[in-house]
């Protein structure tokens, strides 16, 4: 029997014996419990192998990845130990699967009620979002694990810990070769794919909220209200010297902008670095003059994030007022590689938190009264120069040739790295702003779909059941209407163009108001603007209604309207 074999007979022998004579019990003997795990941990330290459970890829020696059967194993075999953790389901994939959605605390914690009687921050950690990009899935597997079942004291007792290991369950289970599903990665040999079992990206999709699993995932944040929303990823494309690259939401209308990215995230980089030796930067591609990503450019032009609109989940969540971090493994390490980094990443971000939550909480709680948003913008044209380490890809002779999995045929890494000076782009200028109206927006009867989207994203909205009086209203002329020529997700994205007048308008029996007075005013502006990059109108919501002379069937309304109104469900 190997040693590995010895590990997993010891650790399973305690397990059980945790579990009592009746076998797998939700209460066990703490002590118990505490035994096993020393015992586990003593054999980890000894074998180089983690504790009882193990996820699939540890079992595999970081072949093999989870599949969806594997994931709910694990976590079952967590609570059963007697983890600190409920098990939820956030809803119901394209599918039908369920999305699998754990919380974890010391104390326990059942209920988003008692996640905020606790006042400790929430922080909701998802992985899998694109199903080929697996090592989020394995390290937050081993974090829930390492966190939940350490008696000593860790982040659980100061924070909320919201994990969602397979948040794109179908394509989780869409396997294929990662030749196939994910050209640029390096391993493992079988991988999901990156849109869910309808074809989307799940990650382009959270303002339109299209997918089931997008909906499931904004009733979730209506309900459990994080304060920070994480999101783990793989990279694509250039050839750098760090083992994971990151970013904060690059809206620059997002209200907490500035100290996530200029105060939280350069401290969790040098975090990371100092105690956990992974290094880290923020995310960004190698650019060359036409924006092509390089390959084997010997002077780099240039790092360059990649988008600032709401439709990408980190960019969304900070529109809500709150911190996002997306994490993006580097896809040309090995899988272990991976999997260790983003482990370490996470492990020191919840650290990073559970040390600032009185300060994290007091930030992301305060009621936002913001007087303005930003509805579009570009890549900043004033990059700051830092230095950025490449590594040297050379062509190879031989165009047929493949070195390694996940570098393109005819090319070889050299294992050579350049530390160059370059212009680092790793945000986003605004380019159009408005001021929020006084008052909100109206909307006509006839705009059930436009409302229902907005319910989706719990913005509040209200039924008017009476007409209202006049009210001073801003109403925008629609100048032109550009469509792009080839579709995306299924859409072809609309811009608007045209100019705003004074009128006066009334809320009609049926119509509905949108209060500019709520947490959620920032999502309803990104959402109900003509001139916003990603909203209704962007996705085709509103296409009915528009017309080159014609009004916007939205306006921006200076007061709130007189007559009864009630909430929308």
């Amino acid at each position: 029997m190997t040693n590995r074999c010895v590990l997993r007979a010891a650790s399973l022998s305690l397990f059980l014996a945790a579990c009592g004579p009746k076998g797998l019990q939700t209460k066990v003997d703490p002590k118990a419990v505490q035994g096993a795990m020393a015992a586990g941990r003593a054999a980890a330290e000894a074998g180089r192998h983690a504790p009882f459970p193990l996820t699939r890829a540890e079992r595999t020696h970081y072949m093999e990845t989870s599949r969806l059967s594997d994931v709910y194993m694990f976590l079952d075999s967590l609570a059963r130990i007697g983890a600190p953790i409920t098990e939820l389901s956030m809803g119901k994939s394209a599918q039908g699967a369920d999305i699998a959605f754990i919380v974890a605390s010391r104390p326990w914690v059942h209920t988003p009620e008692e996640a905020r009687a606790s006042g400790k921050p929430v922080v909701y950690v998802q992985a899998n979002i694109h199903a080929g990009e697996v090592e989020g899935k394995e390290a937050l597997q081993m974090v829930l694990r390492d966190l939940a079942l350490d008696p000593r004291p860790n982040v659980l007792d100061s924070l909320v810990l919201i994990a969602v290991p397979v948040y794109n369950a179908d394509g989780n289970e869409a396997i294929a070769p990662q030749t196939i599903n994910r050209t640029e990665q390096n391993g493992p040999v079988l991988v999901g794919t990156r849109a869910n079992a309808m074809g989307l990206d799940l990650n382009r999709d959270y303002t339109k909220a299209e997918a089931p699993e997008t909906r499931a995932s904004l009733a979730a944040f209506e309900r459990w209200d994080p304060d920070m929303f994480v999101d783990l990823h793989t990279t694509d494309g250039s050839y750098h010297g760090y083992a994971l690259t990151y970013s904060p939401s690059l809206h620059p209308g997002a209200p907490l902008h500035a100290f996530n990215q200029d105060t939280l995230l350069p401290e969790l980089e040098r975090r990371v670095r100092d105690r956990r030796h992974v290094s880290t930067f923020p995310y960004g591609n190698f650019v060359r003059e036409f924006n092509e990503r390089a390959l084997t450019d010997t002077v780099k032009r240039g790092w360059e994030t990649y988008d600032h609109r709401a439709r990408y989940g980190t960019n969304y969540f900070g529109l809500r007022g709150k911190l996002s971090v997306l994490s993006e493994a580097f896809s040309h390490d090995p899988f272990e590689k991976r999997v260790e980094s983003t482990y370490a990443f996470v492990r020191e971000l919840l650290s990073l938190v559970a040390a600032q939550g009185p300060a994290i909480v007091a930030r992301t709680r305060r009621p936002a009264t913001p007087n303005e948003g930003v509805l579009r913008a570009r890549l900043t044209t004033s990059p700051r120069t830092g230095p950025v380490i490449a590594e040297d890809v050379v062509r190879l002779a031989d165009t047929m040739t493949v070195t390694e999995p996940g570098v393109p045929r005819g090319y070889r890494r050299t294992g050579h790295y350049r530390t160059i000076d370059m212009p680092i782009y790793d945000r986003f200028d605004p380019t159009l702003r408005a001021a929020l109206p006084t008052g909100g927006w109206a909307l006509g009867a006839d705009q059930e779909r436009a409302v229902r989207t907005l319910r989706l994203h719990g913005v509040r909205v209200e039924r008017a059941d009476s007409a209202s009086g006049d009210v001073e209203a801003q109403v925008f002329r629609t100048d032109s209407v550009v469509r792009a020529p080839r579709p995306f997700q299924g859409h072809n994205e609309v811009r608007l163009e045209g100019q705003w007048r004074t009128d006066r308008r009334r809320v009609d029996a049926g119509g509905f108001f949108v209060p500019a007075a709520q947490p959620l005013a920032l999502v309803a502006q990104e959402l109900l603007e003509p001139q916003s990059d990603d909203g209704l109108a962007t996705w085709n919501q509103l296409d009915p209604f528009l017309r080159v002379g014609g009004d916007f069937p939205i306006v921006r309304l200076a007061g709130v309207p007189n007559g009864k109104r009630m909430p929308v469900p």
